[in-house]
């Protein structure tokens, strides 16, 4: 439900409760009451739920974009070390003969 829509919804449930017997208008007007406070609450859990997952997803991005580099960086140094490989097998090979 639409927070505004929450807030006329109870607002005019309050209006009605105001109109009861007091003794009724007493046990229903705690029960808004408990019920705004628990949608407040509510409210502040989706919002802590959400920063949560944001962080989540950054978190991630920043783990991707870690993994991919060390994955470059890994095969440009297996390229250097093929390519130092090489190079002493050769010079081997000359210092042979």
């Amino acid at each position: 439900m639409e927070e505004q829509k929450f807030q006329d919804k109870l607002t005019e449930l309050m209006g009605e409760i105001s109109t009861l017997p007091a003794a009724e208008r007493e046990r229903l007007t705690k029960m808004a009451e408990k019920t705004q406070e628990r949608h407040q609450k509510l409210r502040k859990t989706v919002s802590d739920l959400q920063e949560s997952l944001d962080y989540l997803r950054l978190s991630i991005k920043y783990l991707v974009f870690d993994l991919e580099a060390t994955r470059r960086e890994n095969g440009y140094l297996r390229k250097m070390l093929e390519e130092n490989n090489a190079g002493g097998n050769n010079n081997d090979d000359a210092a042979q003969f």
